[in-house]
């Protein structure tokens, strides 16, 4: 045979500069991260290494050197029979996403013979330890007997530390990594990204919404990594979340099942107790799954639908406790238990072909549906509700190519996203604010806000190219991964509709007021449309070495480079005539002779400048370059005692949600007007304007009368500004830990910190002619832009810094045990100079001068423990259990007596307390299901799921009472009893199942 050593040095150099060469020159940036494994060991010198699926049979072949290192790339996690000649034949199986160790000695066990099932219980599960990456795998076991609160796939995410996965009061879920918010997060599935780049929630449908972003039927595993992930992970700042899906295999499957809860199988929620209601409730959730031959060993298929029909109880609580005696009666009685309606359909198909051992040809589609009632709940009653369509399409082909030493990846991808909420009804909506309180909301009624109905989305389609070369030789083994992608997706979003003026009324010890004391409206400029647009050019490429430097150092080398150009925000050019506003003269009467409105700004520090956009000056960032640097070294040799570590940096994105603000605020501006006559408002005859008149009962008649009040004027439009030289957000990553193998135990222990900044939040831009912007206890909101409203600026800024203790311990089920088990423990500290959910930040002058205060994003302590055993009679039980301390509330107190003030001028100050409870929250979750065989492998099942078994009530409503006089109170939150709870009260669900 044909020595095959290639000369590697010099082949390794000259590929490793071509490769750098190619990359750098084609203008490209967003990556996705196959979630196929990676086999790479030792075996006979010069010997062919093949590994044949086992269900699919499909083949993977490679070539090993004359030192015996081999690698096998681009294998769908499953089960392979291994073979580098006779007396090396193994069966193992690959975990999704992974890059797993195994040697290949002659004179091993042969590898077991029978049935396709027998085989897969006989494989040995190969774990990854050499990586170092922070994270953890979710199997199919644990899919399948971990109990479920929401059929998410995603839900299961949280028995890796580092993770919390949370449904709130009215029933949407979210995922969230650390200190960060969950935007930073990104989900791959089959190595094709989901990212949101419009709204919130990291993953596109996934702002609050109950359902799910794939049918968890359709999923086969999935890896979590929390940080430090390799460079061929793009557009995120925290957790990656990498699965595959199911594929047909040579013998037909299938799965049928459908679960029922309803009102009378649940325990009563805090709200209904406290009313004497019980809220009419229930959930259905049912679907099916099919794969297999079309022609065996090379075609496959696989099919699943799955739907959900839900009726969610939830409570509308005053946002003022103790006054609700003080409101009109038909506006107290909305306050309580109510409920909301929600459906989803889901779809996937795939198809795959593999008409060589040295090809593979994927097709898949996703098709997600969704109607869901929302904005009920808290201070929202009922009346106030919106109905929200949620869309999402998906297409992906996949061309894979492998060769001895090399592996390409071709993808190309359709992405059709959008979320759409409307108002349920018309006409006007009222708001009642506590007058004592700085008029702190207490409940909103009646037809939605104009802001509640909105269509914003994403369209488009990508490319994308993978390569890799293996089995390379310089001091050591290289597998050296490049990529390239460029995506064009437009982006849509409409912030409102002309629709639904807004009343707020005061209610104080006396009562409430019988006219309103403000009014919020929009009023369209004619010849402008409401809906922002931009074709964005995405473009990524990146390098990644995982370099086996001996056989105990592993080196994971890869850099990126990311680059968006988001045309509606470059090419915005700012209104002459707020041009002319913002330079012109400053209307303020106490402003020095000749001041213009810009030198008041730049008094204090704004330059407006900064924010005025010829439509040349703005240029997207080319600098996102994302070193990513780690390291494992296996103490012993033997995959025992691995240390590991990294270092790396990570940009996200910035939304569009916000950066399009600037042209719907200008085309659709939203307006305050205040009355004259109530006291407490500042709003007199005497300092009447066109945003400050006198009562009119025909403001109640129609939109029309109020759009009247500022017709051929700019009076009370809000100027919204985005600075011109905006970043993108972005994180730096640290770790180092160690995994342990004790036994059939695998555990380790991790200390992580990630500092996140450049985080994008709005200010208030107005100053006082001194360019304070604190003035008697007072801000400047009288002083916006002359002839129009409010200056919001837009800026980077937000930052969060998070150190965190990541231990986990897992004993894998296996069939021969009968039993498995998790223990994920987190310890995170957490701050953060914003509220995480907050992306308007008014009270202070710039982001920066908000202190650093313990974040709303994370418990201190959180624990999740799950285990399977299987018991007599064909039972199998899963348990699951859920501990968190207390999450902080990030709020602005304001305790000091009248005339005294903090440093920064005002008598309030941002900060943080966490209520006193010893947990925020907690949760056993037990399930039991019975298998009942049938003829030829047919399976049926009844599964009985108990959740939150001892009906804890994880009230989710907050309390505060931060003091006053100057003395903060020693326990200023406290968790509203009678409120809202996340998750869910003690439920039974039953769930029947068929399977062949």
């Amino acid at each position: 045979m044909k020595k095959r050593n290639y000369h590697r040095k010099e082949i390794y150099g000259s590929l490793i500069a071509a490769a750098v060469a190619s990359t750098l020159a084609v203008p490209t940036v967003s990556w996705a991260q196959t979630a196929d494994a990676t086999l790479r060991g030792s075996a006979p010198a010069n010997s062919e290494i093949t590994a044949k699926d086992v269900a699919t049979g499909a083949v993977r072949r490679s070539k090993a050197g004359a030192d015996g290192s081999y690698t096998l790339v681009g294998m769908p996690p499953g089960t392979y029979r291994v073979d580098a000649g006779p007396g090396t034949e193994t069966v193992v199986t690959l975990t999704v996403a992974s890059t797993a160790t195994l040697d290949l000695a002659t004179g091993a066990a042969a590898a077991p013979e029978g049935t396709l099932e027998e085989i897969i219980i006989k494989a040995t599960r190969l774990v990854e330890v050499k990586t170092s990456e922070i994270g953890g795998t979710v199997s199919l076991k644990q899919i399948e007997t971990v109990p479920q609160v929401s059929r998410n796939f995603l839900e299961f995410a949280d028995l890796v530390p580092g993770m919390a996965f949370t449904q709130d009061a009215q029933g949407h879920t979210s995922l969230r990594a650390g200190g960060q918010n969950t935007s930073s997060t990104n989900v791959f599935i089959d190595g094709v990204g989901q990212k949101s780049y419009v709204k919130e929630g990291g993953v596109s449908g996934q702002f609050s919404s109950q359902g799910n972003p794939f049918p968890q039927l359709a999923i086969g595993e999935y890896k979590v990594i929390t940080s430090n992930y390799k460079a061929e992970y793009d557009q995120i700042s925290s957790a990656a979340i990498t699965a595959e899906t199911k594929s047909g295999t040579n013998d037909f499957h299938g799965e049928v099942f459908g679960n029922y809860t309803n009102d009378a199988w649940r325990a009563q929620t805090p709200s209904e107790v406290a009313a004497d209601k019980r809220i009419p409730s229930k959930e259905k959730q049912f679907g099916f799954a099919v794969g297999g031959p079309i022609i065996r060993d090379q075609v496959h298929f696989f099919f699943t639908y799955e739907g959900k029909r839900f009726s969610t109880p939830v409570a509308v609580v005053p946002g003022v406790s103790g006054i609700t005696s003080l409101l009109p009666a038909d506006v107290a009685a909305q306050f309580g238990p109510a409920d909301k309606a929600f459906t989803e359909n889901l779809y996937f198909g795939k198809l795959d072909w593999e008409p060589t051992d040295r090809d593979r040809f994927e097709l898949s589609a996703k098709i997600r549906k969704e109607d869901q009632i929302d904005n009920v709940g808290d201070q929202t009653a009922a009346s106030s509700g919106i109905d929200t369509k949620n869309d999402d399409k998906r297409i992906a082909a996949r061309w894979q190519r492998s060769a001895d030493r090399w592996f390409n990846e071709l993808l190309v991808t359709y992405e059709d996203s959008f979320n759409s909420p409307s108002a349920r009804s018309l006409g006007n909506g009222s708001t009642y604010t506590f007058q004592p309180s700085n008029d702190k909301n207490i409940v909103s009624v009646g037809p939605a806000s104009p802001l509640s109905t909105q269509n914003k989305g994403q369209k488009g389609t990508a490319l994308q190219d993978d390569l890799t070369f293996s089995n390379l030789s310089w001091h050591g083994d290289h597998t050296v991964k490049l990529g390239v992608k460029y995506k064009q997706i437009k982006l849509t979003a409409a912030d409102a509709l002309d629709i639904n003026p807004q009343f707020f009324y005061d209610v104080n010890v006396s009562g409430t007021a019988t006219l309103p004391w403000k009014t919020f409206f929009t009023n369209p400029v004619p010849g402008l449309t409401p809906t922002a647009e931009s074709k964005n050019n995405q473009f990524g490429t990146y390098i990644q070495d995982d370099w086996a430097v001996t056989h105990q150092l592993t080196l994971n080398l890869g850099i990126r480079w990311d680059y968006e150009k988001t045309p509606s925000y470059l090419d915005y050019v700012t209104p002459a005539n707020v041009v002319a506003a913002l330079n012109g003269p400053n209307p303020d009467s106490t402003a020095p002779l000749g001041q213009t409105y810009a030198q008041a700004l730049a008094l204090g520090g704004v330059n407006v400048n900064d924010y005025i956009s010829n439509g040349h000056n703005r240029s997207a960032n080319t600098n996102e370059w994302q070193p990513r640097l780690g390291f494992s070294f296996d103490i012993n040799g033997d995959q025992k005692h691995v240390v590991f570590g990294g270092i790396g940096r990570a940009y996200d994105r910035n939304l569009y949600d916000y950066l399009q603000l600037e042209q719907t605020k200008a085309s659709l501006p939203e307006l305050t007007v205040f009355f004259q006559g109530l006291p407490g408002h500042g709003c007199t005859a005497a300092t009447a304007s066109k945003t400050c008149v006198a009562w009119d009962p025909k403001y109640l008649n129609g939109l029309a009368n109020l759009q009247a009040l500022v017709a051929g004027s700019n009076a009370g439009h809000e100027v919204d500004a985005i600075n011109n030289h905006l970043k993108a957000p972005y994180s730096d990553q640290f770790s180092l830990g160690m995994r342990n193998k004790v036994g059939d135990w695998h555990t380790t222990a991790t200390l992580a910190y990630i500092h996140s900044k450049d985080g994008f939040g709005f200010t208030l831009g107005n100053r006082y002619p001194s360019g304070a912007f604190w003035l008697n206890g007072g801000q400047p909101w009288g002083n916006g832009v002359p002839g129009f409203g409010a200056l919001i600026i837009g800026n980077n800024g937000i930052e969060t810094k998070t150190k965190q203790i990541l231990l986990s311990a897992e004993k894998p089920y296996t069939e021969s045990s009968g039993w498995g088990a998790s223990f994920a423990y987190t310890y995170t500290s957490a701050e953060g100079n914003r509220d995480i959910n907050e992306h308007y930040s008014f009270d202070e002058a710039t982001l920066g001068q908000y202190p650093f205060i313990a974040s709303n994003a994370a418990a201190k302590h959180r624990l999740v423990a799950s285990g399977v055993i299987r018991g007599p009679w064909n039972l199998t039980i899963g348990g699951k259990l859920t501990l968190a301390t207390p999450i902080p509330v990030n709020d602005i107190a304001c305790f000091l007596p009248g005339g005294v003030h903090f440093p920064t001028g005002s008598n309030c100050t941002p900060i943080a307390a966490t209520p006193p409870d010893i947990f925020g929250y907690h949760s056993i979750d037990l399930q039991v299901t019975k298998n009942i065989e049938l003829p030829s492998n047919q399976t049926a099942y009844v599964r009985l799921d108990a959740l939150n078994v001892l009906d804890s009530h994880n009230y989710s409503d907050r309390l505060t009472n931060w003091g006053s006089n100057g003395v903060l109170n020693r326990t200023p939150v406290k968790y509203n009893t009678t409120g809202n709870i996340s998750g869910v009260p003690l439920t039974i669900r039953l769930t029947a199942g068929y399977k062949f």
